[in-house]
């Protein structure tokens, strides 16, 4: 089947968070994000980028994922997917007008990917942000990608590829699929990987200077968040990188170093071989592939939904 909608990026990440003004003393001081106002229900904006916004957090019981926002093309590469997720008997429903003039976004509507159970938002276009973005503790580049854990791998993999129009940059052992939203160039903005249960694996902002690295991991510990993973290095890629506790966010957070370009390197065909572990320290270990770092991470869960 030939897919006729394109993607141009990844739009936004929102998150629940358990407790908001804490979020806030982190993702700003400590993160290095930028304050972008209010959109419904209390959501506080958060930019990294030139766009309008790059994260939402949201106040709930339980902190997790809240959804993913894809930005397409067009106006009508939103109805042109639109059309093909209603074919699939997927329900659609409209994001309102008011809501989506606080997102600043375009021809917005919402599914529940049927795979992964995470709400997906597809749009086209944000509003122009009303200041410049300017860096402050990171050199942050742009949001990276986010990484969803799922319990049907083989299927939430195969639904991605043959339905909504994402390739296949990477894979880790079966364990993880790396992957990029057609024909957005860079490697990858969507993980998948093979999980007991579907939940919010990590969010990762690339940073543009590899000394962003030594002065996270400086900061989050004289601040107690807990280090999950590394500082280390991904072999394929040779990029550094550091996962890290958000705060009342109970999952991971990452910061990789991007070259100029994003990243765009040669995109690794199904077949070609799986990629080998990451170098890196987990809890004072070294050679640790991403499924060990989750079980060691799970140690960490009580004190990071905080």
């Amino acid at each position: 089947m030939t897919l006729d909608f394109r993607y141009r990026r990844l739009g936004y990440v929102a998150l629940n968070v358990s407790d908001i003004e804490r979020s806030i003393g982190f993702y700003e001081p400590l993160l290095g994000l930028q304050g972008a106002g209010e959109a419904a229900n209390g959501e506080r904006l958060f930019r990294c980028s030139p766009r309008h916004h790059d994260i939402i957090l949201h106040q709930a019981a339980e902190p997790g994922l809240r959804r993913v926002g894809w930005e397409m093309e067009s106006g009508e590469h939103v109805g042109r997917i639109r059309k093909h997720l209603a074919s699939l008997g997927i329900a659609t429903h409209d994001v309102g007008g008011n809501e989506a003039a606080q997102l600043g976004i375009h021809d917005a509507f919402r599914i529940t990917e049927p795979n992964t159970g995470a709400t997906f938002e597809y749009f086209h276009s944000f509003d122009e942000a009303p200041n410049a973005y300017v860096p402050t503790v990171a050199k942050i580049e742009r949001l990276g990608h986010v990484v969803l854990g799922v319990q049907d791998y083989p299927a939430a993999e195969k639904f991605f590829m043959e339905q909504l129009n994402f390739r296949a940059s990477d894979r880790i052992d079966g364990g993880v699929t790396f992957m990029r939203c057609f024909p957005n160039p860079l490697h990858h903005s969507l993980g998948l990987s093979n999980a007991g249960t579907n939940r919010l694996h990590h969010v990762n902002f690339m940073v543009t200077d590899v000394d962003d690295i030594g002065k996270a991991l400086w900061r989050m510990k004289k601040n107690d968040v807990p280090i999950v993973f590394g500082p280390g290095r991904h072999p394929p890629s040779d990029s550094m990188f550091l996962y890290f506790a958000g705060s009342s966010v109970g999952r991971l957070l990452g910061l990789h170093p991007g070259a100029a370009n994003g990243q765009r390197r040669r995109h690794r065909a199904a077949g070609e071989g799986s990629l080998g572990a990451d170098h890196g320290r987990v809890e004072g270990q070294v050679g640790h592939r991403h499924r060990r770092a989750e079980r060691d991470r799970s140690r960490h869960r009580r004190a990071v939904a905080r």
